[in-house]
């Protein structure tokens, strides 16, 4: 039972750091496709921004400025978005596919022309990253049964950027449920037709939205490249993008139910480690790549729309155009 327990806590301890880039780019991505922006680029931006903090952390010896080069990168990457479908009036689809494929090969090339290491960025250690955070009272109760190892392994040693993470949800929900600025938001989703004529400018808003998005993202990245890993790799965001979009649209673009799907999907990829080289009775060997594909494979489910019914803003993907 003891090691039942040990292996239990152990893979969601694992569930924690692994679902939380998958949070902050579904929060983010809430944040854009709320006010009518189809964000596919949100693997992109995690990309983008996990390059940015690795390069700037390498650069300083800092993992703060690598966090802001990270959100500035980010946003920047947003804002492009933003140029071409706020105020271009373009394919919000193919824009996003754009800021992927940009960062996909700009983070490559970068790499290769600063660092000279195939694309990667040094090896980061000390300050160049994000350390783990001991939480208050943790050593005092690390012998209580259970709840001493609950606290101490489960909740405690995380680094900064997890908490952050795990507290974007509830302030992602607070702001669109109980501000003014998020009541706008969801309105502009919904119909921008009766915002704008309410006198509320449509373009400031989803700008300001994909901003949030933005930041959020840069975020994601930073975790990536300064606290989860100690270096940036090449695409090393892995489709993690895609999957915060699936998580994202699994909660019905609400921010507990999207946090709910992320850990789905922290959890299997926790589990595929776990099971690597384990012999189940009766089974056998379970191959590794079936269970490190799990994720990848739901993802395709959810976004297929065989798992209940999402509806999405009914202004999404279409750019608005002011009436005259």
């Amino acid at each position: 039972m003891d090691d039942f327990f040990l292996l239990s806590l152990s893979t969601l301890d694992s569930t924690l750091r692994l679902s939380t880039p998958l949070i902050l780019c579904a929060m983010a991505g809430i944040f854009s496709e709320r006010s009518g922006i189809i964000d596919i680029g949100l693997e992109g931006k995690l990309l983008a921004g996990a390059f940015a903090a690795a390069a700037a952390a390498a650069y300083s010896g800092s993992a703060m400025l690598g966090l802001t080069a990270a959100i500035f990168t980010s946003i920047a990457m947003a804002l492009l978005h933003g140029f071409a479908c706020i105020t271009h009036k373009g394919n919000q689809v193919v824009s996003g596919l754009a800021i992927n494929i940009l960062a996909s090969g700009l983070t490559v090339t970068f790499g290769i022309a600063w660092f000279h290491q195939g694309g990667q960025t040094p090896n980061l250690s000390g300050d160049a990253r994000f350390s783990p955070v001991t939480l208050p009272g943790a050593e005092i109760i690390r012998e209580v049964p259970f709840l001493g190892p609950i606290y101490t392994e489960l909740l405690s040693g995380h680094n900064l950027l997890v908490y952050v993470a795990f507290l974007a949800v509830p302030l992602t929900w607070w702001i669109l449920y109980k501000t003014r600025f998020g009541l706008r938001l969801r309105a502009v989703g919904e119909n921008p037709q009766a915002v704008d004529t309410a006198g509320i400018s449509v373009t400031f808003l989803r700008y300001r939205a994909v901003i949030c998005a933005g930041i959020l993202c840069g975020i994601a990245g930073a975790y990536l490249s300064t606290a989860h890993n100690a270096a940036f790799g090449r695409e090393m965001s892995a489709g993690q993008g895609y999957i915060a979009l699936a998580a994202m649209i699994f909660g019905k673009w609400r921010p507990v139910p999207g946090l709910l799907a992320c850990l789905l999907f922290g959890f299997l990829n926790a589990l595929a480690f776990r099971l690597e080289g384990v012999s189940v009775p009766g089974i056998g060997q379970i191959p590794v790549q079936l269970m490190q594909s799990l994720p990848y494979v739901l993802t395709v489910i959810l976004l297929a729309g065989f798992i209940g019914k999402a509806i999405a803003p009914k202004a999404i993907g279409r750019p608005y155009v002011k009436e005259r």
